[in-house]
């Protein structure tokens, strides 16, 4: 809550004219906004020239910006617009659209390879890795988008919904049905 009021004081200030302010929110935010890019492009310094251009979006639209949602909410918005952006731009080059997912799968491949690091747990690992990603990628763009800020992201419900712009039960759906979509891949693998 003292999160939510110190950005809200700082949005004040910013439209009152305090450029300085802004400076703050951003050095809050930039390291979580350069994430959520980079799970749209994989290269390092297109992420974090998208996150520049989200930000710079944000300063100029923060005159208009009314606290209906919380900031960052509303700067999660605009980053994955400009990141989808990039990657409609890139569409001649379909490799470098594809969401890395690998952030949280290589934590969970790292756990597995710690408790028995046997070759076939690791062929395992890696196997399981691959088709989480492969699954995710698969996935149509709105149940992917809920799955990444639920599991990836950590957002709640809530915070989907203000992100994606759609009822609570449709986001409580597409993470459902993305899930499902993605213990359907892995039971194979899974039942060895």
């Amino acid at each position: 809550m003292s999160d939510s009021y110190t950005d809200k004081e700082l949005v004040r200030r910013i439209q009152r004219g305090d450029k300085k302010s802004f400076d703050l929110l951003v050095l809050k935010y930039q390291n979580r906004i350069i994430k959520l890019v980079s799970r749209y492009v994989r290269d390092q310094s297109d992420a974090q020239d998208i996150a520049q251009e989200a930000f710079l979006k944000a300063y100029r639209a923060l005159p208009n910006f009314r606290g209906d949602s919380a900031f960052y909410t509303w700067l999660y918005r605009i980053a994955i617009n400009t990141a989808k952006n990039y990657v409609v731009s890139l569409s001649r080059r379909p490799a470098e659209a594809r969401i890395e997912n690998s952030d949280g799968d290589q934590m969970l491949i790292e756990d597995m390879q710690q408790d028995v690091a046997t070759p076939e747990n690791i062929l395992l690992a890696d196997e399981i890795k691959r088709t989480i990603v492969d699954a995710m990628d698969e996935l149509p763009e709105d149940l992917r988008v809920a799955i990444t800020l639920r599991e990836m992201d950590g957002l709640s419900y809530e915070e989907i919904a203000e992100a994606m712009d759609c009822p609570i039960g449709t986001v409580r759906s597409r993470i459902f049905r993305a899930r499902e979509a993605i213990d359907t891949r892995l039971k194979p693998l899974l039942q060895h």
